[in-house]
């Protein structure tokens, strides 16, 4: 067995045609982009069990980080989760004026290597 690492990176609150969701709502927007990352975790095979670490990014950390303590230590109760990945919260301009919340997330996932079958003689 092997492993990769690959990095969920500028996930926010966006929908499947690129828009952002819930403008103006911090704490929607963070359970949004909780979803997003789950759902690309499980592109990879991996959950949230497999995530180690997070960096989050909030563009008012001073007004909004009670609300994304909540949100996070909410979601990752509801998983199972124990201990939770290690999280790094830091203010930051996001890319879009109207995102309030981005997080990068870093999972470890154990891959079975692929069998090439040999060339025909």
């Amino acid at each position: 067995m092997g492993s990769t690492h690959p990095v969920i990176s500028g996930t926010a609150s966006v929908g499947a045609e690129g828009q952002t969701l819930h403008p103006g709502d911090f704490r929607a927007q963070c359970w949004r982009t909780y979803r997003n990352i789950t759902e690309l975790l499980a592109t990879e095979g991996a959950n949230w069990h497999d995530v180690a670490r997070t960096t989050c990014y909030l563009r008012d950390i001073e007004r909004d980080y009670a609300d994304f303590n909540a949100v996070r230590n909410e979601f990752f109760r509801s998983l199972g989760l124990d201990p939770f990945p290690a999280s790094t919260g830091i203010q930051a301009r996001i890319c879009r004026s109207d995102l309030l919340v981005e997080i990068k997330a870093w999972p470890t996932c154990t891959r079975t290597p692929a069998v090439i079958p040999p060339a025909a003689a």
